[in-house]
């Protein structure tokens, strides 16, 4: 199974540490994000990850050379000319991802220790195109889900937008956990082209596709976003 962690994102909200540095390499107790997140994925037999990068691209291949991939297969891709987001940056992996088993992908600013084994087996149970975590916390925008956990609709909690895909009369929010698993053809599907977000894809395919919610209770979760998140994520994560 592959991997793709998403390092490529300015960090606006992480300054000063972005001013000169990427995201992915602010440290936790000792370790980077990246590395955190690389032997995450290993836990769960994980070893061949594509990184892309553009914020300081440099500073993320030496320090995956350097430390020759934290004992993982690294392959780069390179959006140093521009930053994508994490749609885009999926959609030019394309080739690295390439295959006939499911991958999985992950930000490389949240700490966790969702079961990514547990999310494929939910993932393959179901037949979906596409699973991702969720949990039930506070956050500006959710996700919104029918009773099965399938994924209709979206909301921005601070502006009061909404989009619905699959109109229902009973929709709950989640927050999304940013770890995430694909079927190998969702490419095909992707109607996207250029610089978007995920969650553009997850609307534009929930009607036609399956798409879920896997409802993790009881993990670690961390939103490593602001440079404040780090002394909580060194309580969390040792």
């Amino acid at each position: 199974m592959k991997a793709m962690i998403f390092a490529a994102g300015l960090g606006t909200r992480f300054k000063p540490w972005t001013d000169v540095h990427p995201k992915a390499l602010a440290i936790v107790n000792k370790k980077s994000l990246l590395q955190r997140n690389v032997e995450y994925l290993q836990m769960h037999g994980i070893t061949d990850v594509v990184i892309n990068v553009h914020h300081f691209p440099d500073q993320i291949i030496d320090a995956v050379h350097a430390n020759n991939g934290w004992g993982s297969r690294i392959t780069i891709s390179d959006e140093r000319d521009e930053v994508l987001e994490t749609g885009g940056g999926l959609l030019k992996a394309k080739n690295l991802l390439a295959g006939t088993e499911p991958f999985v992908t992950l930000n490389a600013d949240i700490l966790t220790d969702l079961s990514i084994t547990d999310l494929l087996q939910f993932h393959q149970q179901h037949k979906a195109m596409i699973s991702f975590g969720i949990t039930n916390r506070k956050s500006s925008r959710n996700f919104l889900f029918d009773a099965g956990n399938r994924l209709c609709g979206w909301e921005n909690n601070l502006t009061g937008e909404k989009r619905i895909s699959i109109p229902e009369k009973q929709l709950h929010p989640m927050a999304y956990s940013c770890v995430a698993i694909f079927e190998p053809n969702v490419f095909e599907i992707i109607p996207q082209r250029g610089k978007f977000s995920l969650t553009e894809t997850y609307l534009s395919i929930a009607a036609n596709h399956l798409i879920l919610g896997y409802e993790h209770v009881g993990n670690r979760f961390i939103d490593v976003g602001k440079p404040e998140s780090v002394v909580l994520a060194e309580q969390m994560f040792g």
